[in-house]
Formats: C-alpha cells, sequence, structure tokens
C-alpha cells in the first residue's frame, strides 16, 4: 500500500484502492491508502502548525525546495510518463509531455519566489509614505482530477509554496499513482513538516473534511461543474477564498478561407487527442457553409485513421477512456446524439485489442444542430459534433451561444476575422490556426461562466490566489 503524507510522515490507512491500467485491465499499478475524513483533520492541523515558520522562510529557501523539484520531475520525465499512461490512458508521448510541464511549473514558481514584488507609493497625506505587499492567503486546500494527475497537481501546489502557503493535497481517487509519486519527490524537497500533506480518498468523506474544516484559508477546485458548485458553497459559507476550474464545451470555428489540411489537423487534435478527456478539448466544430463538406469527409477519413490502442505502445495515437465508467458515459452520449438526429459519420464503437482495456474508436457526429445536447453538455471523451453555419457572424453566435467560456479557437487565413475572433469570442482562451487544448505554463488558465470561478490559475495571475494584499502606513 502507497501511504499518505501527513506532517511530514508516511501514514497508513485502513483502506486502500486499487490502481487500474486502463489499457490493461489485468494490470493494477498498485494499491493506494483511501483517508478518512480524521485523516484529513490531522493534515489540515499539521499545516496550521506548520504555516508561520514556512511563510517566514526567505525566497531563497523557497527558490531551492521548490527548483529542486522541478529538476528531479525533468530528470525522470521520461519514467514519471510512463507512470501517467499506465494509470489516465494518455499516448506515452503525451504523458512524458505532461511530466515535464509539471518540471516546467516547478522551476517557473521558483522563479516566482524570488520575484514577490510590492510598492511604496507616496500619501496624499502629508508625512506618510505607503507599503502595499502581499502576503500568503494560508493553508490551502487542493482537490484535483485524473485527468492530468501530475501537471494540475503542479500548478496548484508550486505557487502555493512559492507564495508561502501550506498545503493539504487531495488526488483523485482513480488516478493517485502521479500525485503519490510528486508527493514522494516533494517529501525530499527539504519542506518544514506540515508544509505539504497528501490525503488520498473519497471525494465524499476526505474532500468534504478539507471543505469543512475551519482551518483551509483557501480552496482550489477543478473538475465537474456540478462538484464545483458544492465546493463555492462550502467554501463560502465559512467565507474561505475559492478557486474554480470546470468543464468546457469549447467551438473551433473554421472559416470557407481556412487552409483545409491545417484545420482538420487542429480538429483531430483539439477533439481527439487525450482521448478528449480535457476540458479544453473541441467538442463543438463550427464550420462555414462553402468548406462544410469537404471538412466534414476530410476529418471523418483523419478521424477513421486514427490508431487507438494501448497508451504505451509508441504507435497508439489514441489511448483507451480512463475507466467503465467514463467509457458507458461517452456511449450514453453516443447514442443521444444518434437519437437526436445527428449523423455519425465515423467511430463511436468500442474496440477490441490484444489486451482488455477501455477502448472507444472516436466518434464524429455531422449535422448538429447548436441546441442538441451533444452540443451542449460536456462529454469529456473523444466525441465531437460539427455544425454547419452559414457565414462569419453566425459561427461567432454559435461559438458563443454556450453555458461555458473556457476556450475558443478559429481556422482562418483572414486578419480581419482573426483580430475580431479574438476580440469578441466570450471564452478565457483564444487560439488562431492551433488546437482549442493547450496552453503554455507560464500565462493565465481560466475561462468565463461555467468554466471558471475566482482568479487564473499558473504563470504571474497565480499571486491572486495564492496571496492576500496588505497596505501598510508609515509616519516619517
Amino acid at each position: 500500500m502507497r501511504p499518505n503524507y501527513i506532517g511530514g510522515e508516511w501514514v497508513e490507512a485502513a483502506r486502500a484502492t486499487p490502481n487500474v491500467n486502463p489499457s490493461d485491465l489485468a494490470d493494477t499499478i498498485d494499491h493506494y491508502a483511501s483517508a478518512d475524513a480524521a485523516a484529513a483533520r490531522r493534515a489540515v492541523a499539521a499545516a496550521r502548525a506548520a504555516l508561520p515558520a514556512w511563510s517566514a522562510t526567505t525566497p531563497q529557501q523557497r527558490f531551492d525546495a521548490l527548483d529542486a523539484v522541478g529538476t528531479e520531475i525533468l530528470a525522470r520525465k521520461a519514467e514519471l510518463g510512463d507512470l501517467l499512461s499506465r494509470e489516465e490512458g494518455k499516448t506515452l508521448a503525451e504523458g512524458v509531455g505532461e511530466a515535464a510541464r509539471a518540471g516546467f511549473i516547478f522551476k517557473f514558481f521558483a522563479g516566482e519566489a524570488l520575484r514577490a514584488a510590492g510598492e511604496v507609493v507616496p500619501s496624499v497625506r502629508p508625512g506618510l509614505s505607503v507599503e502595499v505587499t502581499r502576503e500568503p492567503v494560508g493553508v490551502v486546500g487542493m482537490i484535483v482530477p485524473w485527468n492530468f494527475p501530475i501537471a494540475i497537481p503542479a500548478w496548484k501546489i508550486a505557487p502555493a509554496l512559492a507564495h508561502g502557503n501550506c498545503v493539504v493535497f487531495k488526488p483523485a481517487e482513480l488516478a493517485p499513482a502521479c500525485s503519490w509519486a510528486l508527493a514522494e519527490i516533494l517529501s525530499r524537497a527539504g519542506l518544514p513538516p506540515g508544509t505539504f500533506n497528501l490525503v488520498m480518498g473519497k471525494g465524499s468523506e476526505v474532500g468534504q473534511a478539507i471543505l469543512d474544516d475551519p482551518g483551509v484559508d483557501a480552496v482550489s477546485f477543478t473538475g465537474s461543474v456540478a462538484t464545483g458548485r458544492r465546493v463555492a458553497e462550502a467554501a463560502m459559507r465559512r467565507l474561505a477564498k475559492v478557486q474554480l476550474e470546470m468543464g468546457g464545451k469549447n467551438p473551433l470555428v473554421v472559416l470557407d478561407d481556412a487552409d483545409l489540411a491545417q484545420a482538420v489537423e487542429v480538429a483531430v487534435q483539439g477533439s481527439f487527442y487525450s482521448t478528449g478527456q480535457r476540458c479544453t478539448a473541441s467538442s463543438r466544430i463550427v464550420v462555414t457553409a462553402g468548406i462544410h463538406d469537404a471538412f466534414v469527409e476530410r476529418l471523418a477519413e483523419r478521424t477513421r485513421a486514427l490508431a487507438v490502442g494501448d497508451a504505451r505502445d509508441p504507435a497508439t495515437q489514441v489511448g483507451p477512456v480512463v475507466d467503465a465508467s467514463q467509457l458507458e458515459q461517452d456511449e450514453r452520449y453516443i447514442a443521444l446524439g444518434r437519437s437526436e438526429g445527428a449523423r455519425l459519420v465515423a467511430g463511436g464503437e468500442r474496440l477490441k485489442r490484444a489486451k482488455e482495456g477501455f477502448y472507444l474508436a472516436p466518434a464524429l457526429f455531422a449535422d448538429c444542430d447548436n441546441r442538441m445536447r451533444i452540443c451542449r453538455e460536456e462529454i469529456f471523451g473523444p466525441v465531437a459534433a460539427v455544425v454547419r453555419v452559414k457565414d462569419y457572424d453566425e459561427a461567432l453566435a454559435v461559438a458563443n451561444d454556450t453555458d461555458f467560456g473556457l476556450t475558443a479557437g478559429i481556422c482562418t487565413t483572414s486578419l480581419r476575422h482573426a483580430a475580431h475572433f479574438k476580440r469578441h469570442a466570450q471564452a478565457g482562451m483564444v487560439m488562431v490556426n492551433v488546437p482549442t487544448a493547450g496552453v503554455d505554463y507560464h500565462v493565465p488558465f481560466g475561462g468565463r461562466r461555467g468554466s471558471s470561478y475566482g482568479p487564473r490559475e499558473q504563470g504571474r495571475h497565480a499571486v491572486e490566489f495564492y496571496t492576500t494584499v496588505k497596505t501598510a502606513y508609515t509616519l516619517a
């Protein structure tokens, strides 16, 4: 059993959860401790006890710890990437890339610890000076999903520690291996006991205990909209700071003047890579009439040609769905799309491979209406819907007709349309001629409406969530 990490010690639990490879159901990676609410409360108490010392550390001490973590992750990216692909189902290239991203995130925020800044400004009153500084927000509870099991933990943990906070971290029960490996690296980074704590277990028990504990000053959550609402309500009841990253139903607009081959590749990567299991996936493809038929034909051909298989096979382009529950959800939406009148032009069937796993042929629908549920609701799988529109104006209106607002993309050779779309797409991130999925680690990540709530994650903007501002006056 892989134990929890509380107060600087590895702590066993009465229960353990198996972690099964979705590419090979006969392969159990390991068993991971399942904490209870009492263990979560002990972790919060340990973080509170560590906070005075860690928040008073120098920028150099924080830099050294985070830089060491980043260095080790990068040195072990092939090993960690293989582990990620084995537990979550991303292709090996995607797994190694995500592990490297986690390393770079720690390196970036090591630098942010040294770049902490403040202001000294003159008062409007004679003889007074004013200092504006930032201080740690306190103990931060973190609840993360399974689809980016090392990158999302990294982009929450690294800024929290860089800005002097202590952490209570709960990974997804479905994919704990990468989070445990990251915790093991952090355990050797020279952090004082209690600065970082790992509590694995059920969200209804461990996550709820974190949310309800008055010792938690802030909560950062990534997951579904429904759970995000419950997290926000629980945090706000006791006025804890809260940050939510939730779902997406992201549009990719393809205009008549687009480079057809480029647009098809952008759509394939955005819709189906990472098995479509990312909140930034291009699940709605909005195509103008002049290019529509040729685009759908080429995209269907490209979709059918995708190699679906074992995530760790170098020839695989699309790995398995993460588990049986997600596979069943994908299939329900595929059946729903057909019943709504959409035309399935590629994929959508379960696949058999040499080893038993959760394999699904990426599904592409055409003749869709943006009012259909497959165009309104996040499926979180390799399922994309094409909507035909007459021109750019209608394309923009359809793209913005959603309860979400995370990413939006456009494929066009028109500078005028690209510029207009960047300004008027109602999303937190906009892509021109590149997939909607894929954001650099040093820039802000987040969206609008049902996609995000609170300050942005990643980059320099992360300081807004992980610190609180203090204004101080001095009489000369």
